[in-house]
């Protein structure tokens, strides 16, 4: 692996780090392709199943403590749009990633440097020989570093910031008025469950909950997009 010492430069402008074993991050560039050609090395894929799993909870912590409003349907939609095989090779073509891949001449001459899973799989296995190397605190660090500059552009795009304002321009464009929202709480006082209603056009098209009133309409309002859409009106528009 001749160019591991120019590989630990690299991770080190983007981490601050150096691993103290740097056979883990050569590891971690290692695709089975190419670890079939050279007797059998050791290749990322285990790497990649601890780098999954680390990077899923670092992902499910960051947008809980940065979206607290937000339901749990909307996390959820948004943790998987942050953690998928075409955001992940996005952040490592950002990153360089693949210039560094360790592949056999098959893979090499296919293209895989540019591949969206060999990608993707490359970046969880540095994740996770970065846990190993250098435990929670840096993986943490590093993940939240590559997503958090992600993370408003994917809500966005999701529409999970505002559901409820994109829903009142949708309106208003679509059938000349804002949607009509009624809300309800149940529950003990001291910790309320709180429901809303979205009503376009004298029909109640979508129901949310929330722990707060205002993550009820939320939640309501990001159903009440999808019924319209799947009714063929473009929210992109508004």
């Amino acid at each position: 692996m001749g160019e591991a010492a120019t590989v630990h430069d690299w991770l080190a402008d983007h981490t601050g780090y150096r691993f103290k074993n740097p056979a883990l991050l050569e590891q971690a560039l290692a695709h089975r392709s190419w670890c079939a050609e050279n007797d059998n090395a050791p290749s990322n894929e285990r790497l990649e199943f601890l780098g999954d799993a680390v990077l899923g909870w670092v992902v499910a912590d960051l947008v809980v403590a940065k979206y607290p409003d937000l339901p749990e349907g909307a996390l959820t939609d948004l943790r998987k749009a942050l953690v998928n095989a075409e955001t992940l090779a996005s952040i490592a073509g950002d990153l360089d990633l693949g210039r560094w891949l360790l592949l056999g001449a098959g893979e090499e001459n296919a293209g895989g440097r540019g591949k969206t899973s060999i990608l993707a799989d490359a970046l969880e296995a540095v994740i996770g020989a970065l846990y190993l190397d250098g435990g929670v605190t840096k993986s943490r660090s590093f993940v939240r570093k590559l997503v958090s500059k992600r993370m408003r552009e994917v809500a966005k795009r999701l529409h999970l910031l505002d559901s409820r304002s994109l829903l009142i321009r949708v309106c208003t464009r679509e059938f000349g008025r804002p949607p009509v929202v009624e809300t309800t709480s149940s529950g003990a006082a001291h910790e309320p469950t709180f429901g809303a209603t979205i009503v376009v056009e004298g029909e109640a098209v979508a129901s949310g909950r929330g722990r707060s009133k205002k993550a009820a309409i939320q939640d309501a309002s990001a159903r009440a997009l999808d019924v319209l859409t799947s009714r063929g009106v473009d929210i992109s528009r508004a």
